[in-house]
């Protein structure tokens, strides 16, 4: 029987047997009234715990948050939240090395988590006392706020391209699960089923085209998938959390209000299927969100220097990948391999570049040389940089476009020699969630007259600011010299302007900017 069918079974027995409770009530003598009323006391007190988000019996922990204020976590959060795996997220910086940019930029991950378990909740609980007929249950409410806890378990993500962090996060979130032990899980309540749901929550969106591709939940309960990471739209308390969080230690201005949007949002039924939707008055502040997402990365995630600066730690870890632990046994794995084990992945944190530098071992020179370049600000030069206006070449055709260009350009001042391996170019993708789609093309709205249908926005329901184009390229150029520009460097760094200049004329058909 699918499980659609299975949950209305289950809710029309409830309602059934309320009715034959009743009945036999009615019918019967008196004596037997009093027997009768408490079996109906019974049935109505375990519908409304199955159906109520009444957490007042359980001990509640309270955080104090710079962003959300006095946050109140489960005991069952409390409990995942005290272990080593997800306490190593305290050692895990939010926004890497952007730190080294921006100085306020200092949060880790782990405030983040938490940030992200007490939307979940807030979201839940708002679409449960505005829509009773979802039948949100305490399961259902603590098992999204565990995944939005656990959703950032598995980073950092930038080891093999063929690799997410979602698949290490479900793999850690396990670990925690066994350590716990499972008995913990079902005293406050979660299965098995749970345990799957949870899951499926960490790792996102499965490819399906009209079969229901979960497990955890039923097709009724399609909309507690679109709130930790919606990838329907890219809506989620994930984004609500880290933008709030992002712009407030970088000093950057968020014109999103998450707080706001959470008021509207709703559940309607769209082809079928349960989403969460928004009222359409708030479809300038859902693009808000989206600006959002493309002024963090703009100023801050695709930083000019904090791009180099992440190339650089991650050129340090792959010298270092075998050799970072002196008198190591022979069989200890690299530092890529340890995404293969649980364990070993739970140890790497941004502790790893202080070893580094703290090493004595010669083996580690050549890593702990390009960290302490990056102490002591010694950094590839930006050159110049130029937004394309229309694509028509691939990132790989324009590397080599660029080294052809070098190659080929014949300086001003012939005491000048230019390389392409000192003059590399970063080709830096800027978009608002969609690549060049309009993101909010994916979002449904209902109106104040009809609560229960939705659809997507019509164009002039919306701002006429919107941009025509809802992606750009960025190219970049640097000089690898590093420490005070020289006499020699200086005239190097002026020639490679002059080449970009004339290379973007010449191939892209563009004027480079500063």
């Amino acid at each position: 029987m699918p499980q659609a069918e299975q949950s209305r079974k289950h809710l029309f027995e409830h309602r059934k047997s309320l009715q034959d409770l009743k009945k036999s009530y009615d019918a019967s003598e008196e004596p037997d009234k009093q027997q009768l009323w408490e079996m109906i006391t019974d049935e109505l007190q375990d519908i409304l715990k199955k159906y109520t988000l009444d957490f007042s019996k359980e001990q509640m922990k309270i955080f104090n948050d710079p962003i959300h204020g006095h946050i109140a976590l489960h005991p069952l959060l409390v409990k995942i939240t005290d272990t080593p795996q997800f306490q190593r997220l305290r050692h895990l910086k939010q926004l890497g090395g952007t730190y080294l940019v921006y100085p306020g930029a200092s949060h880790n991950r782990f405030e983040h988590s938490i940030g992200v378990a007490y939307l979940a909740g807030r979201l839940v609980k708002s679409l449960h006392d505005n829509q009773p007929e979802l039948k949100i249950t305490k399961q259902d409410f603590l098992c999204v706020q565990i995944a939005g806890l656990c959703h950032d378990l598995g980073l950092p993500d930038d080891i093999p391209e063929s690799w997410k962090h979602e698949q290490m996060s479900v793999l850690m979130f396990d670990s925690i699960v066994k350590s716990l032990n499972e008995e913990v899980l079902r005293e406050h309540g979660l299965t098995d089923n749970d345990v799957i749901f949870i899951k499926e929550l960490i790792e996102g969106a499965k490819a399906s085209d009209n079969e229901w591709p979960y497990q955890g939940r039923n097709v009724e309960k399609s909309f507690l998938y679109e709130i930790v990471a919606n990838k329907q739209n890219g809506i989620d308390v994930d984004k609500w959390d880290y933008f709030a969080r992002d712009c407030h230690h970088l000093g950057i201005r968020n014109s999103f209000d998450h707080l706001r949007l959470l008021k509207f949002a709703r559940v309607c039924v769209v082809n079928g299927r349960k989403h969460i939707c928004f009222r359409d008055k708030e479809a300038d502040n859902v693009y808000d969100m989206f600006r959002t997402r493309y002024t963090l990365h703009r100023q801050a995630y695709q930083h000019k220097i904090a791009n180099i600066i992440e190339d650089m730690f991650a050129e340090a870890l792959l010298l270092a990948d075998r050799d970072l632990h002196e008198k190591k046994p022979a069989d200890m794995l690299k530092i890529s391999e340890a995404i293969k084990s649980v364990e070993d992945y739970s140890k790497l944190t941004d502790e790893i570049f202080e070893q580094i530098l703290s090493s004595t071992s010669p083996n580690l020179k050549e890593s702990k040389d390009i960290l302490d370049k990056i102490m002591r600000r010694k950094l590839p030069k930006f050159i110049r940089e130029v937004r394309l206006t229309v694509k028509n070449m691939s990132k790989e055709e324009l590397k080599n476009s660029w080294k052809a260009a070098v190659k080929t350009y014949k300086p001003t001042d012939p005491t000048v020699t230019l390389t392409a391996e000192e003059l590399p170019v970063y080709v830096v993708d800027l978009d608002h969630g969609m690549k060049d789609k309009n993101p909010i093309e994916r979002v449904y709205f209902y109106s104040k007259r009809k609560p229960n249908e939705a659809s997507t926005i019509e164009d002039y329901q919306l701002s006429s600011f919107l941009p025509k184009k809802f992606n750009e390229e960025l190219v970049r150029v640097y000089y690898r010299g590093s420490g005070p520009v020289k006499e020699e460097e200086k005239k190097k760094m002026e020639e490679a302007e002059k080449c970009f200049q004339t290379w973007c004329r010449s191939s892209l058909n563009l004027q480079a900017a500063q």
